[in-house]
C-alpha cells in the first residue's frame, strides 16, 4: 500500500470523501485496489469480497483491521503487513501510530488515515459485514 506515487495517494484521499469520478479514474488507470479499498472504507461488502478474489487480501484486512476486528489485526502480523498494522491504528488516532508516522516523515499518509477516521467517525455502517 507504501509504494504509490504521490498523485495517486492524493486521489485516494479524494475518493474517501466521495468523489466518484476520481474512484472512477482510479479503477481505469490501473489502481482498481485502491478504488475497492476506498469503497470498502466506505462500507461495501462487495468491494471486500473483490479485494480478496483478486489477490489484495492483505486491504480486505486492513478494512476489518480499521473495523477494529482483531482476527485481521492477527492476519497482518502474521503476514508481516506491519506498515497497515500502524496504519489501522492512526486511523483510529492512537498517539503511538501518529508518532510513528510523523517520525518516519510520512504526514501525507497520516493525512489519509485521519481522513478515513473522520469518515468513520461520522458515518452510520451496517456491521453485517463480512469478518475477516
Amino acid at each position: 500500500m507504501l509504494y504509490y506515487p504521490p498523485k495517486i495517494w492524493l486521489a485516494f484521499g479524494e475518493t474517501l470523501k466521495g468523489n466518484k469520478e476520481i474512484l472512477e479514474w482510479l479503477l481505469k488507470n490501473g489502481y482498481p485496489e485502491l478504488a475497492a479499498f476506498s469503497s470498502a472504507v466506505r462500507g461495501s461488502e462487495e468491494a471486500t469480497d473483490w479485494l480478496l478474489k483478486n489477490g489484495f487480501p492483505h486491504l480486505a484486512a486492513l478494512d476489518q483491521a480499521i473495523d477494529e476486528d482483531d482476527k485481521a489485526y492477527a492476519w497482518l502480523h502474521k503476514n508481516k503487513h506491519d506498515f497497515l498494522i500502524v496504519f489501522a491504528e492512526a486511523c483510529h488516532a492512537k498517539p503511538s501510530a501518529i508518532h510513528w508516522f510523523r517520525q518516519n516523515h510520512m504526514e501525507a499518509i497520516l493525512v489519509i488515515a485521519l481522513k478515513i477516521k473522520e469518515l468513520r467517525d461520522n458515518t452510520t455502517y451496517d456491521y453485517h459485514k463480512m469478518h475477516f
